[in-house]
């Protein structure tokens, strides 16, 4: 099919940014690109980047009731340390897209290095509850900015027809990360634990520093055209032609710089930028408000009614997790990105539905003893689905913002993403209060919201490079 615009037309209706794969797309990226040293060395650093988030995303449930009993610590004071954690994660979100475009990708990466180990080792040697609440956050700001890093950079260095695998892998670590945090977590002191989640960002900081290259798409953007070739070259192999692929960024940058003379934060909101916007911000806000954050805090309460350990249970769910995570990377270059968040969507659906109703059957009697084993099945659905999609919005965003706005545009998302997740997260023991099934039910509803925002506004950018994705919107 040869596409014209960046619209198509299917059944007599305007499909805004639908890409499909294009002949310019499969003519210079689909042939083989040998994986090099360097690139696997690339993408095994990034992936201890979320190894270090994973940890800190799992660390603070198992290691809760050791720091309490060894530190002396109230509850509340732990509350506060947890707290620390969000607010590390909003300073994150203010400057990271900032910081990842002015100073590059691979130094934020050795700045996150930092912070993730100064973090990690204040933890490990808490004395009291000052001490904790500094390493949270340090931990709590480098998170954010992991988030949004690791897939820019992954997109950035990897062929068209690899991208969506790539990315995916951070993903599928990181949940394997969580699941190892908790699971680890019982049956280690809590100092060990913290010193596990240092130990990656030691790794990636030696990587970065001796092995892995600079992104080439952020030094021609900023005119280190030498270097940017020479990177290219070296993640491509020294024997690889890179005269189209170079070329193609280079056309592309000319383009970038033409449009972003005497640019300011406000680009972001010009017309032709509109839809990346609200597909990028659409996309995180609604993963967190169908209740993401929600089940996390509801999961233990569900194996309490089911009778079952609170290990046996997150085994369990951890399980459906690990599969959707692997899914979403072996199937993500091979279906495209919208059918697998059209399918997590749906998932998220189907499992808040199933809370709902087992909610509303414990009302009845003669249920007793189903509802619990449904709403341990509800749970399952629900994160095994989130697992699918949890990272395609990152990754989307990485894709479509040009280049001129990633670093105002990222920071938006970030935003956007904490936010929207603090709030959730504050008011879920509210709406479990006014009407259990009614939490999921409205859960549910935004989920449905989310299958039409999908269908309707997000590109399919599977097959086509960043320069393709982007050109849509800076030739508009």
């Amino acid at each position: 099919m040869e596409e014209t615009s960046c619209c198509g037309e299917e059944g007599g209706r305007t499909q805004p940014l639908l890409l499909s794969p294009s002949s310019s797309s499969q003519d210079h990226d689909d042939r083989d690109v040998p994986l090099t040293p360097t690139f696997l060395l690339s993408i095994f650093a990034v992936a201890c980047g979320s190894f270090s988030t994973g940890c800190t995303i799992g660390y603070t449930s198992p290691a809760e009731y050791q720091i309490i009993e060894e530190l002396g610590i109230s509850v509340v004071e732990y509350s506060v340390s947890g707290s620390m954690m969000v607010v590390g994660g909003l300073v994150g979100s203010l400057v990271g897209g900032k910081i990842t475009e002015h100073i590059g990708r691979k130094r934020t990466m050795l700045v996150l290095d930092v912070l993730f180990i100064v973090g990690w080792l204040t933890i490990a040697s808490a004395k009291g509850a000052l001490q904790l609440d500094l390493g949270m956050l340090l931990i709590g700001i480098a998170s954010p900015i992991n988030l949004y890093l690791s897939p820019i950079y992954v997109a950035e260095i990897t062929p068209s027809n690899l991208r969506g695998a790539a990315v995916s892998v951070s993903q599928l670590i990181m949940f394997c990360c969580i699941a190892f945090t908790f699971i680890v977590g019982s049956l280690i002191s809590w100092r060990v634990l913290a010193l596990i989640g240092a130990t990656p960002s030691l790794v990636q900081l030696l990587l970065t520093i001796f092995f892995i290259p600079e992104s080439p798409r952020w030094l021609a953007k900023t005119g280190k055209e030498k270097e940017f070739e020479a990177a290219l070259q070296q993640l491509r192999g020294g024997n690889a032609d890179i005269s189209s692929e170079v070329d193609e960024i280079k056309e592309y940058m000319e383009t970038i710089h033409n449009i972003s003379k005497n640019s300011s934060i406000l680009d972001m909101f010009q017309k032709q930028y509109a839809i990346p916007l609200i597909v990028g911000n659409g996309l995180l806000v609604l993963q967190q408000v169908s209740g993401m954050n929600s089940y996390v805090m509801y999961t233990d309460a569900i194996f309490v009614s089911a009778g079952i350990s609170s290990t046996t249970g997150f085994l369990a769910v951890a399980s459906f997790q690990l599969l959707g995570a692997f899914l979403a990377a072996v199937l993500m270059d091979r279906c495209g990105r919208r059918p697998l968040l059209l399918a997590g969507v749906i998932g998220t659906c189907i499992g808040s539905l199933l809370t709902a109703l087992s909610f509303i059957l414990q009302g009845f009697e003669g249920w007793s003893r189903v509802t619990p084993t449904l709403a341990l099945l509800s749970v399952m659905i629900f994160l095994g689905s989130i697992a699918i999609w949890n990272g395609i919005p990152w990754m989307i965003i990485a894709e479509i913002f040009p280049l001129n706005i990633k670093g105002s545009a990222g920071t938006m998302c970030c935003l956007s993403y904490n936010i929207s997740s603090l709030v959730i997260s504050s008011s879920f023991q509210t709406l479990l209060q006014w009407s259990p099934p009614g939490t999921f039910f409205i859960y549910a509803s935004v989920s449905v919201v989310a299958i039409g925002f999908i269908a309707k506004l997000v590109p399919e950018t599977r097959g086509k490079t960043l320069e393709e994705i982007q050109s849509c919107f800076t030739h508009k």
